[in-house]
């Protein structure tokens, strides 16, 4: 059976997709790190969809 191989998201580098490897998919613990950086930098983002302002007034509360 062929192994599948993927990309190192961090470097590029080919990575066996394997039990074997604690870090895929990246290659290494260092492109994981180097990876968690990032997103806390907040070099990555996700995309949100444009919300409306809550309105200033607030509701009554229920009795």
């Amino acid at each position: 059976m062929n192994t599948p191989v993927v990309h190192c998201p961090t470097c590029d580098a080919s990575v066996n997709w394997t039990a074997e490897n604690r870090w895929k998919p990246f290659c290494s613990e260092r492109c994981k790190l180097i990876d968690l950086g990032q997103w806390a930098a907040e070099k990555y983002r996700v995309p949100a969809e444009e919300q409306e302002p809550e309105s200033e007034e607030t509701p009554p509360l229920a009795q």
